[in-house]
């Protein structure tokens, strides 16, 4: 059996002239956690929506388990949980109502149904609102319902589209803490996210897509000790004195640029990668009567990795691929609310 979870190749979505999915290709193995950033309107909901087999490529595969989510979406259905940035509720539904109406749909009955819409309740801390109405939640509780709704038929695969939007920091680390556990339980879980620091912090692999394109797959370690989109690193630089006069000394060595103020300094960035370089103009400060009481390299965050990855595509130093030649037959349009 393939260890391959989620297969994507030379996938393409067009839109009329608009090319939302442009080329894509990647891999997720069996029981990872993948991280799928970008901007709006670079092509993640499209590429989640194609496949939770909710449209369809204009060209290109894109595979779950093996099964071509085309040819095969109720096999592919069968596999995953799709829980989309938003999903209907209903009026004078509850809660419990809500998850059993979805638990009859795929096919639970009798005990068999009771017990496991119980057990998802019970894992997604539902239980305390099971009597309240569906669609008088807050957002983290929504939320919790539809990861719930997700989990219903105890999914491989679960593919989740902004989440974390909208929930406060406590929610979010509800969420997070749901998500772990869900990982070690073996399951595939592909996400998106605009909060890329906890991306960084719960997945094995990142997704970086960019007007349609992929332009980075790899761990979030490996990005972050990357050089910066010119070559340079940061260091932060405390002083025993006049802050300000970090920010003076700067402007006047041109290998040096003053990037933000600090409370007791500032966060600078050195052109060069090169240890003695960075010790060289420690002592250049020193000597030139600042008092720095310390200075350390920092470690670049996921959302500095992601605006200097998009500084490389500016420069033309990532490549994308080249699209084919737009097909004339008329793209399929998928219903306007297919989630609901």
């Amino acid at each position: 059996m393939s260890n391959v979870a989620i297969s994507v190749h030379n996938l393409y979505r067009y839109f009329g002239p608009l090319k939302a999915v442009n080329g894509v290709t990647f891999e997720i193995p069996h029981g990872s956690v993948c991280g799928f950033v970008g901007a709006n309107g670079a092509g993640k909901t499209t590429t989640m929506r194609i496949l939770a087999s909710l449209d369809y490529p204009t060209l290109g595969t894109a595979e779950i388990c093996g099964f071509n989510v085309v040819s095969h979406p109720e096999e592919v259905r069968r596999l995953i949980g799709w829980m989309p940035d938003h999903f209907g509720n209903y009026e004078h539904m509850t809660v419990v109502e809500y998850l059993d109406f979805y638990a009859r749909a795929l096919g639970y009955k009798g005990k068999e149904r009771r017990t496991r819409v119980q057990e998802v309740m019970e894992f997604t801390d539902l239980v305390p609102l099971a009597e309240r109405f569906s669609n008088k939640l807050s957002k983290g509780n929504t939320q919790r319902l539809g990861l719930g709704r997700a989990l219903l038929q105890d999914p491989q695969i679960l593919i989740m589209d902004e989440p974390a939007a909208g929930l406060d920091p406590k929610a979010r680390v509800e969420l997070k803490s749901l998500i772990r556990v869900l990982a070690n339980e073996g399951k595939t879980i592909f996400i998106s996210s605009h909060i890329l620091s906890e991306l960084g912090e719960m997945c094995d692999s990142l997704l970086f897509i960019n007007s349609g394109r992929i332009v980075h797959h790899g761990d979030s370690e490996s990005l972050l000790m990357q050089t910066d989109v010119a070559g340079g690193l940061l260091y932060d630089v405390q002083l025993a004195g006049d802050p300000e006069a970090l920010s003076t000394w700067c402007l006047l060595h041109p290998k040096v640029e003053f990037m933000e103020s600090r409370k007791y300094g500032g966060r600078i960035r050195i052109d060069s990668t090169e240890v003695a370089e960075a010790a060289e103009i420690l002592q250049r400060m020193v000597k030139d009567g600042m008092k720095i009481c310390e200075f350390h390299r920092e470690e670049r965050n996921l959302e500095d990795a992601f605006i200097d990855m998009l500084g490389k595509i500016e420069r033309g130093d990532i490549a994308g691929a080249t699209p084919p030649p737009m097909p004339e037959t008329k793209a399929f349009n998928p219903p306007s609310n297919p989630s609901e």
